[in-house]
């Protein structure tokens, strides 16, 4: 039996939502590790052939656009709404929660950017292995990342920012993805 290497589903959010959109993008960055860590073995049973291919192709446009803009839809818009709603003692604990959720902004795409190499090979048709350690250094730290966010910044945005300012928020995620609002 073959797994197959392409494709997910995901559920499908809305930007006039816009923290259910990041949490559902979540989902679907998981399922890109996932696609990932399937890739190894199959790579190393069938090698570079049409599936793994596609796999790497739907990877690497997955990453280099959805996450790419997802960052965006957090560093742009959502961190600059939660500091200008901060009150009391949630400005030193989300500015923590900011500073750390950047750094791991940037380790990610760090990560990204070493893996995507060899994906981009393997693409191309090229025999080349993926590095276990490489898959699973971006898998694990998209997984803490992600686990922080849905546990710590995403019930901290519905708790302190307005209807107005989410609306906002939703508005800059669509213009972010060209999205029409007619």
């Amino acid at each position: 039996m073959t797994t197959s290497i392409p494709g997910f589903s995901a559920p499908s959010v809305g930007s006039e939502a816009p923290l259910e959109m990041l949490s559902a993008c979540h989902g679907r960055i998981e399922a890109q590790c996932a696609t990932l860590r399937r890739l190894l073995p199959h790579l190393l049973s069938h090698g570079v052939d049409d599936a793994a291919r596609t796999g790497a192709s739907r990877v690497m446009r997955y990453f280099d656009t959805a996450a790419r803009q997802h960052h965006a839809d957090e560093e742009d818009d959502l961190f600059p709404a939660l500091i200008e709603s901060m009150a009391g003692s949630d400005a030193i604990c989300l500015r923590e929660i900011i500073d750390g959720l950047k750094a791991d902004h940037r380790a990610l795409e760090a990560c990204w950017r070493h893996l995507r190499g060899t994906l981009e090979r393997i693409a191309a048709g090229e025999q080349v292995s993926l590095v276990v350690d490489d898959v699973e250094a971006l898998a694990v730290r998209y997984e803490r990342h992600i686990e922080r966010e849905e546990k710590e910044l995403l019930p901290m945005a519905a708790r302190l920012l307005s209807d107005e300012e989410l609306a906002r928020v939703g508005r800059a995620m669509r213009a972010r993805r060209r999205i029409d609002e007619s």
